[in-house]
């Protein structure tokens, strides 16, 4: 039997890196590269959970947030 695909479109957010981790707290460096992000103006698109908006909350100061 074939397993059937569901088309749902899940909520997506946009994260660009403008700042940078150097001088930073190493949670935050973490926190950037669990997000995928670890040079400047590198783009992510992330699944919209909860958890990923808590990373993002952490390092507000150092993203650019795209709904």
């Amino acid at each position: 039997m074939a397993a059937k695909k569901t088309a749902a479109a899940k909520a997506t957010v946009k994260v660009t890196q403008v700042g940078s981790p150097i001088g930073r707290p190493a949670d935050q460096r973490a926190t950037l590269v669990g997000l995928g992000l670890n040079k400047m103006r590198r783009t992510r698109e992330l699944e919209d959970t909860p958890a990923v908006r808590g990373m993002i909350a952490k390092v507000r100061h150092l993203l650019q947030v795209e709904e």
